[in-house]
């Protein structure tokens, strides 16, 4: 191994050691930042990564570790443990009102389980401290009572007690009231606070000045594993959904429900669903169609333009600059640049001709753009490795053929395409992975419409598999993870199942 000249023994250990010190500094730092969050998994990443880092770099024994550690800890961290997690929540209902835990769904159910009395009881109230703990003075509004409640009780005072110019009590021995600005520091727990009157019933600040007599609508027995309507009777019982519902009525269910585990349900949810299972057929074949198209005209044209410039003809220099002037200009420009230029009011391609037509209303016109400006952006790519792979030919076969009498057509048929393809398969395969999942060229130019929205459809008629797994996730009011994670399972086993068929059928790796 060679080392820097006169970089090596004590100045190389220490500046080793002083790497290592700033890289365990920062992986302590996001290990227990990850514990604060409650994120085991991520703790356990961390605290993985941390120990073979010290374990392979102050060992003497581990040397090609040494290199391939940062792409190991690499591929773990942005390969393997997103695919893992993914396949994980394809597992579980998670989705808008299924988001959290089933003990954090009880507790805010229990919470928000509180209904006015039947006389609906208020209090003017000042807020305090007494003795250290949350405390209240209240004036019961329709009998002119005092109470003083605690944490702890709640008990009537008819003296010791002062009141305000509106005439309601203020100061008491042992109470403080407290200020605006302590209580705007302290705004979450004044608004969990809840004074127990006993039977279920609790007095609960509304605002600074002012509470109510409140009943504990639901609760919840953990032996049973049942919430209780305590003003209807109704019970409650857990789905496979994660929601309770009524026992005597499974539509009637009690928001917010938990993340529940069934780890086929998504997956089935997809074929048994008429919902989500026709949307989801015809996006499938969309993308399969747009993949396919894509591939084969960028291929056909670049591989038309690489025999053309191959000859010597005038300005090639100038035409092969040209030609490779849209892979040079980024893609998010060019896909907003030809989204102006086909707008119906504005574009510049209907006032060329004096029309009118709206292309991205209609669902076949919006995929001719679509597959016309992904031809666009990707035909200069395979006209520069068709350019290569031609030259990389040799010119002896070509001479042999035409000395056997073949011509131009038939070398190019039976000569150099199959070579090209034999050559080429890998990236075509590539480039139909790509775009199997180009999101960028759906999202910013049709936005996966057009979509019928007043019929309750989701996917529009341009929206590939990673568009449409998106606007599951994120694009709408409706967000259902545990889908999109199921989709995006699906899409992995997709691209690679194709690819490895298309490598086998090309026999590409048969000469490895």
């Amino acid at each position: 191994m060679y080392r820097l000249a006169g970089f090596t023994g004590l100045p190389a250990q220490i500046l080793k050691m002083g790497l290592m010190a700033l890289i365990d500094s920062f992986l302590i730092w996001m290990f227990f930042a990850a514990l604060a969050k409650e994120s085991t998994p991520l703790s356990v990443v961390i605290a993985c990564v941390f120990i073979a880092a010290n374990f392979v770099y102050f060992a003497k024994f581990t040397l090609p570790l040494k290199f391939l550690l940062p792409g190991m800890i690499l591929l773990l961290t942005f390969v393997l443990v997103p695919l893992v997690y993914t396949v994980t929540m394809s597992g579980f209902n998670y989705r808008t009102g299924n988001e959290i835990s089933k003990d954090a769904a009880i507790e805010q159910i229990i919470a928000n389980g509180l209904a006015p009395d039947a006389n609906n009881t208020g209090y003017d109230m000042t807020l305090g401290k007494f003795e250290g703990d949350w405390s209240a003075l209240l004036l019961e509004q329709g009998t002119a009572k005092v109470y003083l409640a605690t944490l702890k009780e709640i008990k009537e005072i008819t003296s010791g007690f002062e009141v305000n110019e509106y005439g309601i009590p203020n100061t008491y021995p042992g109470f403080s009231e407290v200020t605006p600005d302590d209580a705007s520091t302290q705004e979450a727990a004044i608004v969990a606070l809840k004074f127990p009157l006993g039977q279920g019933q609790f007095i609960a600040p509304q605002a600074l000045d002012f509470a109510a007599l409140l009943t504990q609508a639901m609760s919840y027995d953990e032996a049973t594993d049942t919430l209780t309507n305590n003003s209807t009777g109704a019970t409650y019982k857990p789905n496979d959904e994660g929601n309770f519902v009524n026992i005597n009525d499974p539509t009637d269910k009690i928001l917010p429900g938990w993340r529940a585990w069934n780890i086929f349900r998504n997956y089935t949810h997809l074929l048994t669903d008429p919902v989500v299972r026709g949307p989801f057929i015809g996006v499938f074949i969309w993308t399969i169609s747009f993949a396919f198209l894509t591939v084969l005209s960028m291929f056909s044209v670049g591989l038309l333009l690489a025999i053309v410039l191959n000859r010597k003809i005038k300005l090639r220099r100038f035409y092969r600059s040209v030609l490779i002037l849209p892979y040079a200009i980024p893609s998010f420009m060019s896909i907003l640049i030809w989204a102006g230029m086909f707008n119906r009011q504005f574009g510049a391609i209907n006032a060329l001709f004096g029309t009118q037509i709206d292309f991205m209303n209609s669902p076949t016109l919006a995929k001719m753009v679509i597959l016309i400006v992904n031809l666009w952006l990707g035909f200069p790519y395979f006209y520069l490795i068709c350019s290569g792979a031609l030259q990389a030919i040799p010119a002896e076969l070509e001479e042999a053929a035409s000395l056997d009498g073949a011509s131009t057509s038939q070398i190019l048929r039976r000569i150099k395409l199959p070579l090209l393809l034999q050559i080429l398969s890998p990236l075509l395969i590539a480039s139909f992975a790509f775009n199997f999942n180009n999101f960028n060229i759906v999202y910013l130019l049709t936005g996966g419409g057009p979509t019928d929205v007043l019929a309750g459809k989701a996917a529009g008629a341009t929206d590939i598999l990673i568009t449409y797994t998106y606007k599951t996730a994120f694009g709408s009011n409706e967000q259902n993870l545990g889908l999109a994670s199921a989709i995006s399972v699906l899409i992995f086993f997709i691209v690679g199942g194709l690819s490895l068929w298309s490598l086998r059928r090309s026999k590409v790796l048969d000469t490895f």
